[in-house]
């Protein structure tokens, strides 16, 4: 079989690095970010308006992909837990969901989201509008 994953695009962050990224997008220090897309993808954000709520999906490009149990927050006080059930970003295939508000497109394939907590540079590979009725 073979199988391809495309990166559309890239975040661009005030947060640089994993050690003082917030763990999820509700949590203190997730920020305001830019989401930069791919002109071969542009098209693609046709209808997209302010105030719609999305999902993105990143790969997370610093993760570590052999751990399949880790510290639940990085915390050593917390027991070790198995790769998928937590929100840890080392796993095999370190994909990365984020539910933001896209706050302005600044220009043609350039997003404004909030509140976002991935670092500078993580490969966005999707966006989805949030389905409705979801919280």
């Amino acid at each position: 079989m073979d199988l391809e994953l495309v990166i559309i695009g890239y975040v661009r962050s005030s947060i640089k690095d994993r050690e003082t990224a917030p763990k999820m997008e509700s949590e203190e220090g997730a920020v305001r970010a830019r989401i930069e897309i791919d002109p071969a993808y542009v098209k693609g954000l046709d209808s997209m308006v302010p105030g719609v709520q999305l999902e993105l999906f990143t790969w997370f490009h610093e993760s570590d992909r052999t751990p399949l149990m880790v510290h639940p927050r990085g915390s050593v006080n917390r027991p070790m837990r198995g790769v998928f059930t937590t929100r840890s970003p080392n796993r095999p295939n370190p994909i990365g969901l984020h539910r933001v508000t896209l706050i302005e497109m600044e220009s043609p394939g350039v997003l404004v989201v909030e509140p976002l907590e991935a670092i500078d540079g993580t490969p966005i590979i999707d966006i989805k509008p949030k389905p409705r009725g979801m919280k």
